[in-house]
C-alpha cells in the first residue's frame, strides 16, 4: 500500500485543506479578475510590428507633424441624395461644419469636398482628445447626423474614428453575454452526460472559478508585466478555459466512477482516478499551453497578445480540474451521481470496464475487424472534405466585417458610389522635405494612383507629407498592388527616406507580416507538438501517426467549414485566421488523441497491444465524444459575437474538432496503431513486447488519511 500526493489531496483532511485554500485564492482573485477590461488596449488588434513601413511612417508622422495623433481618428461625414443636393442639403452641410469644430483642435472643420456627379458632399476632420474623449465626441456627431436632416438626403459616418466607434458599440455588453452563451452550453451538455440533476453543477462552478483565476492573473500581467490584453484575447480565454476545463473534468470523472466500482472507499477511488488520469491532462495542459506560446514567435502584435492569454486560461484550468474538482467530489460522495450511482462490486476490480460501453465495444470490434480498411476509407473521406477549402479566400474586405450593417460601412460605400475608391483612405507619403518635388514627380508615374496632393511641410521644415488617393478601393487587392509600386517609385528618389503609409499600405504590411509569421509559427507548433509527444509515449513512431492525423484533420475542417462558410456568405477569411485555427485545431486536437493513446499505452502494457487498444477506445470513447462535443459547442458560442472573423473561428474549429472526435480519434488513429502493431511503441519497450494478453496485475491499492 502506498500514500501518493493525490491520496493525500482527496485525503479526508486534505480534501477540505484543499477546498479552504481555493476559497482563499478565489477570494483575492475575484475582485482582480472583474478589472481585467481596465487593461484592455484593442489598438493591438490593428497594430503592426515596429519593423514595419507603415508604423514607421506614423511614427515620423507624429513627430514632425503635431496634428498626427488626430489624424489617426479621423471621421469623415458623408451627405448624398440620388437626384442632386438642394441648396438646403447644402446649408445643412454648413451648419453641421460649424457644430463639429466643437471636437477639432483649432475649431475649425475644412471645407466639404463635392462629388463629381454633384450628389455629395464630405467633412473629414481629425477628432481631438483622448480615446475617452474621442468617443464622446463621436456619439454626438453621430447625433448631430441624424437628427433634422432634410428629408432625402443621406448622412452615415465613416473613417477610422467611426469604424472604431462601432467596434465598440458592437461589442458592448458582448462580454457578458458570450459568458453566459458559454456557460448555458456547457450545463446543458453537462446535464445531458451525466443525466444528474447535481453533479453537472460541480465541473460547471470548479470551471467558472478556473475562469476567474484566468482573468485575474491576465490582469495582473497586463496591469504590472505590459502583457497586451484585447477583446479577441479576452474572448478566447473565456471559451478555451470553460472549453478544456469541462473537457478535463470529464476524463477525470469518467475514471472517478470506474474506480468507485473497484473500491469502497471513495478516498482511494479518487487517488487512482486522479493518478491515471493526470498524466494525460498535464500532456494534454502542456500541448496547448506551450503551443499558445508558439505564438510570442509571431509578429503581428494582435497574434502574439493571444499565445500568453490562452496559456493562462490552460493552466488556471488545468489546476483547477486536478486539485479543486477532486476534492469537491470527494467531499459530496457517492450520491452526486444520483440516480446513476456508482456502487461497489468486489468482481469490478478484476472486471473489465470496457464491456459496460456496449456502443464502443462495437466500434473497437469493427475497427479491429478490418483496421487498414477503416483507416484508409477514414482518411479517404478527409481528404474528400479537402477540396472545399477551394470555397475560401484569404482577405475580409473592411465592409464585410460585421455580420450587421453599421454606419461606418454605409459611409464608406456611399463614398465608393460617389468618389474615386480611394478618397477615404489615401496612402500617405512623409520624405524629406528637400525632394518634396521629386517625391510628387515620382508618384504621379504610378499606374493606380488617381490623384496627388500638395505637398505639406512640417512646421521644423525638414519633412513633407502628400497625400496619394487610390483609383482602387483601399481595401482592395488592386490598391495594395498600387502601394507596392508607389513604394519602388519614391523610394528610389536620392536622398528622399521617403515612406509610404495609410490604410492600403497598412493591410500590404499586414499581409506580408501574417505571410512571415505563418511560415514561422506553424512549424514551431508541430515541432514543440511532437516533442510533447515523446516525452510522454516515449516513442517516435506514434507521435508521428498523430501529429500527421491532426494535420489531415485541419485540412478536412478548412474544407468542410468552407462549405459551410460559402453557404453562410462569409467565404473570406480575415488574414490572421488560418495561423490562430491551425494552433487551436492541432493542439486541441492532439488532445483527444493523447487520451486515447496514454490508455492505450496503459493497456497495452497490460493486456499486450491490439488489446490494449481496443480496451483503450471501448473505456475512452464515451467520455472523449462528450468532451468533443462540449468543446465544440464552447467554441460555437463565438458566434455570437457581432463580427465575421469571430463566426468563422467558431465554425472552423467547431468542425474541427467535431471531425477529430468523431473519425480521428474514434476510427483513424486506433486503426493505424492496429494496422501498424507493436512498432506503434518504437523505439519504446512496448515495440519489442508480445501482442499476447499478460496477466492482469492485481488492483492497485492505496492508503489514505
Amino acid at each position: 500500500m502506498t500514500v501518493t500526493v493525490e491520496s493525500r489531496l482527496v485525503s479526508r483532511r486534505g480534501k477540505y485543506l484543499v477546498l479552504i485554500f481555493w476559497l482563499a485564492l478565489i477570494s483575492a482573485a475575484g475582485p482582480l479578475a472583474l478589472k481585467v477590461t481596465e487593461v484592455q488596449d484593442n489598438n493591438s488588434l490593428g497594430a503592426l510590428p515596429a519593423s514595419a513601413e507603415t508604423t514607421r511612417a506614423v511614427q515620423r508622422a507624429e513627430a514632425a507633424f503635431p496634428d498626427s495623433q488626430g489624424a489617426l481618428a479621423v471621421a469623415v461625414a458623408v451627405y448624398a441624395r440620388e437626384n442632386g443636393l438642394t441648396d438646403a442639403d447644402r446649408a445643412r452641410v454648413e451648419a453641421d461644419r460649424a457644430v463639429f469644430g466643437r471636437y477639432v483642435d483649432g475649431g475649425q472643420v475644412p471645407p466639404a469636398v463635392p462629388s463629381e456627379d454633384g450628389q455629395a458632399l464630405l467633412l473629414s476632420f481629425p477628432v481631438a482628445g483622448d480615446s475617452d474623449q474621442r468617443t464622446e465626441s463621436v456619439v454626438k456627431i453621430k447625433e448631430r447626423l441624424t437628427g433634422d436632416a432634410p428629408d432625402g438626403l443621406q448622412t452615415a459616418l465613416t473613417g477610422p474614428a467611426a469604424a472604431d466607434d462601432d467596434l465598440l458599440e458592437a461589442f458592448d455588453g458582448m462580454d457578458a453575454t458570450l459568458l453566459l452563451a458559454t456557460a448555458g452550453t456547457v450545463a446543458l451538455l453537462l446535464l445531458i452526460t451525466y443525466r444528474s440533476p447535481v453533479l453537472w453543477l460541480i465541473p460547471l462552478v470548479t470551471v467558472a472559478i478556473a475562469s476567474q483565476l484566468a482573468n485575474a492573473v491576465v490582469y495582473l500581467l497586463g496591469k504590472h508585466a505590459g502583457l497586451a490584453v484585447d477583446l479577441q484575447g479576452q474572448s478566447i480565454l473565456t471559451v478555451l478555459v470553460f472549453g478544456v476545463g469541462v473537457d478535463y473534468a470529464l476524463l477525470l470523472i469518467s475514471r472517478y466512477r470506474e474506480e468507485l466500482r473497484r473500491h469502497a472507499d471513495r478516498h482511494a477511488a479518487m487517488a487512482i482516478a486522479v493518478r491515471r488520469s493526470y498524466g494525460a491532462i498535464a500532456a494534454s495542459a502542456a500541448t496547448v499551453s506551450l503551443g499558445l506560446l508558439c505564438l510570442l514567435a509571431a509578429d503581428l502584435p494582435s497574434t502574439r497578445s493571444l499565445g500568453p492569454v490562452g496559456a493562462v486560461g490552460i493552466v488556471a484550468a488545468f489546476l483547477a480540474m486536478t486539485t479543486l474538482l477532486p476534492a469537491v467530489l470527494v467531499i459530496f460522495g457517492r450520491w452526486l451521481f444520483w440516480p446513476f450511482v456508482p456502487k461497489f462490486s468486489p468482481e469490478a476490480a478484476e472486471s473489465e470496464v470496457a464491456t459496460q460501453h456496449g456502443v464502443w465495444h462495437r466500434i473497437a470490434n469493427f475497427v479491429g475487424r478490418r483496421p487498414r480498411g477503416v483507416w484508409l476509407g477514414t482518411a479517404a473521406a478527409l481528404v474528400a472534405l479537402t477540396f472545399g477549402i477551394g470555397n475560401l479566400s484569404i482577405g475580409l474586405p473592411s465592409d464585410e466585417t460585421f455580420t450587421t450593417e453599421v454606419g461606418s460601412i454605409t459611409g464608406q460605400r456611399m463614398i465608393e458610389a460617389h468618389y474615386p475608391s480611394g478618397t477615404v483612405a489615401p496612402a500617405e507619403i512623409l520624405a524629406a522635405a528637400g525632394s518634396a518635388d521629386q517625391v510628387v514627380a515620382a508618384a504621379r508615374t504610378v499606374p493606380g494612383v488617381a490623384e496627388v496632393g500638395t505637398p505639406e511641410t512640417s512646421p521644423d521644415g525638414r519633412w513633407v507629407r502628400v497625400e496619394a488617393v487610390m483609383a482602387h478601393a483601399p481595401d482592395s487587392d488592386a490598391a495594395q498592388a498600387t502601394v507596392a509600386k508607389l513604394r519602388e517609385a519614391v523610394h528610389a528618389v536620392p536622398g528622399a527616406q521617403a515612406l509610404v503609409g495609410g490604410d492600403s499600405a497598412h493591410l500590404l504590411d499586414e499581409d506580408r507580416t501574417i505571410s512571415r509569421d505563418n511560415k514561422l509559427v506553424a512549424p514551431l507548433v508541430l515541432a514543440v507538438v511532437f516533442f510533447v509527444l515523446v516525452l510522454l509515449l516515449r516513442a517516435l513512431v506514434a507521435p508521428l501517426l498523430l501529429l500527421a492525423s491532426v494535420v489531415l484533420s485541419y485540412l478536412a475542417a478548412l474544407g468542410a467549414a468552407g462549405l459551410i462558410l460559402d453557404a453562410m456568405g462569409y467565404p473570406k477569411l480575415f488574414v490572421g485566421l488560418p495561423l490562430q485555427t491551425f494552433l487551436f485545431l492541432v493542439a486541441l486536437g492532439v488532445d483527444y488523441t493523447i487520451f486515447l493513446v496514454t490508455r492505450a499505452r496503459e493497456e497495452a502494457a497490460r493486456l499486450g497491444h491490439r488489446q490494449g487498444v481496443l480496451h483503450a477506445l471501448s473505456a475512452t470513447g464515451g467520455v472523449i465524444t462528450s468532451a468533443g462535443i462540449v468543446l465544440a459547442a464552447t467554441f460555437g458560442a463565438l458566434s455570437v459575437l457581432p463580427l465575421v472573423p469571430s463566426v468563422q473561428t467558431a465554425i472552423i474549429i467547431s468542425v474541427g474538432v467535431l471531425l477529430d472526435t468523431f473519425l480521428v480519434r474514434s476510427l483513424l488513429v486506433p486503426a493505424l496503431a492496429l494496422d501498424v502493431g507493436p512498432r506503434t511503441w518504437w523505439p519504446g519497450v512496448l515495440a519489442r513486447q508480445s501482442s499476447k494478453p499478460l496477466v492482469t496485475p492485481p488492483a492497485e491499492r492505496v492508503t489514505v488519511g
